[in-house]
């Protein structure tokens, strides 16, 4: 255990992971910007979210997983070109994979894909350990309005409709700015969706 996973409250974690468990949704730091958060096996936990964020739910979801093994559970057949670039990669990317599976459908694209990311962050990878599952990742805005960067950007409605908010003080180690976006085909193919 490093010196910045010390600083984290296992109780706090604990308690995120039992609104989790519930179906709740959680309001929490990434190694991006601040997201919405819940179980991502669980379509009516999603469907909270859809409706927070006054979004369609045509459009799919990113979750986060804590490692390459995670992943592999909720993908019928990880491209190795996906591999390649989680193995290279030195900052966020959100890889979408084709043959999603185990998941919410309303997380999953029209195309059968979804969006992970393993996150570069203590806080979530802890929490995403402890709770076992992946969780839903979305900027923590109404659909339209720019993505927060850091908490004190977060809109108070967001905050006051969260089952479960993080401590502040966790977002450090966040960038701030949206991740880049992958696209992989079973072939090899590369899309970038957001450089």
């Amino acid at each position: 255990m490093n010196k910045e996973e010390n600083i984290i409250d296992l109780a706090e974690i604990d308690e995120a992971v039992e609104i989790l468990r519930q179906g709740g949704i959680i309001l929490y730091p990434t190694d991006t910007v601040w997201g919405l958060g819940c179980d991502a096996t669980n379509s009516e936990a999603v469907e909270k979210i859809y409706a927070l964020k006054k979004r369609s739910d045509s459009k799919s979801l990113i979750t986060l997983v804590s490692d390459a093994d995670m992943i592999g559970k909720y993908v019928k057949v990880i491209p190795e070109i996906a591999v390649n670039l989680i193995e290279v990669n030195d900052k966020p990317m959100t890889i979408i994979y084709p043959g999603a599976m185990g998941l919410a459908g309303n997380v999953i694209a029209e195309d059968g894909s979804v969006g992970i990311r393993i996150p570069q962050h203590d806080f979530c990878k802890q929490l995403i350990r402890r709770f076992r599952k992946p969780i839903v990742s979305t900027s923590a805005n109404i659909s339209g309005e720019s993505a927060p960067s850091f908490y004190e950007d977060i809109p108070i409605e967001i905050i006051e409709a969260a089952d479960w908010v993080a401590d502040p003080v966790l977002q450090e180690g966040s960038t701030g700015e949206p991740s880049q976006i992958i696209k992989v085909g079973l072939g090899g193919e590369i899309q970038i969706i957001r450089g």
